[in-house]
């Protein structure tokens, strides 16, 4: 069994941040992920706020922060994380892949988020045949057709003002009204293919051999319900935590975010997390590189502590 002294677990922003600020520290350090570094900016089209860069497509952005975590020195594994086996002084990580088993003297929890699903009629028959999470993986087959964006946010929105520069025609239903960036919100107000249905609860996604459109109801006193007709939607209502491997050391809270205090540190010595697993105010790339130096520090600094 290989030992390592820092095992990073999830190759997004946080993670390859702390990677790299393990091995300046002098540690031996893996980064492991079972998809392509980057997490969830590999799915962005425009990143307008991580200062220094300007906008930048979230690949290219993914791509530099891997470059520059190799160039420094972490080893990177394809692996699938099943669980965290805690022996005190040391940690295992179990693997599923080949039923691996890594050894490490702290492991940095970084695994992020994953798109939260309606659980409607119609979603699982249609998910990767007209229902995508992933506007910059699906959106150019839609060019020149009509697609619906459920969701308000700031992934709602800004992948809006995308899609809406390739499709016919774009609506966007959405729970409550459009609660964006203000400035990006008018920007997708003004753009003329654009219609948006505040307060809605989405019904039914429709069709048997294809995805045909979206039934929706409105929240407000009348109820009206409607149906739009569609070739694609794309759904962003939110990220659930990934770290139910996790949930036999304690650590989690209600809603399986990982409990950190200000250093990164759980409740369980050795084991840190960071970015956006974590239970935080804001989920920013931004965010999510200072919760993976301040976990490499700290894990260094246990690490140091052990030897």
């Amino acid at each position: 069994m290989e030992r390592y002294d820092v095992v990073i677990i999830g190759a997004g922003p946080a993670g390859m941040t702390a990677s790299v600020y393990a091995v300046r520290a002098n540690m031996k350090t893996l980064l492991l992920d079972k998809l392509a570094p980057g997490g969830q900016i590999v799915n962005t089209n425009e990143i307008a706020n991580y200062v220094g860069t300007g906008v930048i497509n979230g690949a290219e952005l993914a791509i530099k922060m891997f470059e520059q975590s190799q160039e420094t020195g972490a080893e990177f594994d394809y692996k699938t994380v099943t669980a965290i086996e805690d022996h005190g002084d040391y940690k295992v990580v179990v693997c599923e892949e080949d039923n691996a088993r890594i050894e490490a003297t702290a492991v940095i929890i970084a695994t992020g988020t994953r798109p939260r699903r309606l659980h409607i009629p119609g979603e699982d028959l249609h998910t990767g045949a007209g229902i995508s999470w992933c506007a910059i993986c699906d959106g150019a087959q839609y060019k020149g057709k009509d697609v619906v964006v459920i969701g308000g946010g700031n992934s709602a929105v800004e992948e809006s003002i995308y899609l809406a520069g390739i499709v016919n025609k774009l609506t966007i239903v959405t729970m409550f009204d459009l609660t964006a960036d203000p400035k990006v919100c008018d920007k997708l107000r003004a753009m003329p293919n654009v219609t948006i249905y505040p307060y809605q609860d989405v019904l039914e996604f429709t069709g048997t051999d294809k995805l045909e459109g979206v039934r929706f109801k409105s929240t407000k006193e009348d109820a009206t319900e409607r149906f739009v007709a569609c070739d694609g939607v794309f759904e962003y209502i939110g990220l659930e935590p990934t770290a139910g491997f996790c949930k036999d050391l304690g650590i989690l809270d209600r809603m399986g975010c990982i409990k950190t205090d200000e250093c990164m540190r759980t409740s369980v010595p050795g084991i840190f997390g960071a970015g956006d697993i974590i239970a935080k105010q804001l989920r920013q790339v931004a965010t999510a590189c200072g919760d993976g130096a301040i976990a490499a520090h700290n894990a260094a600094s246990y690490v140091e502590k052990q030897r």
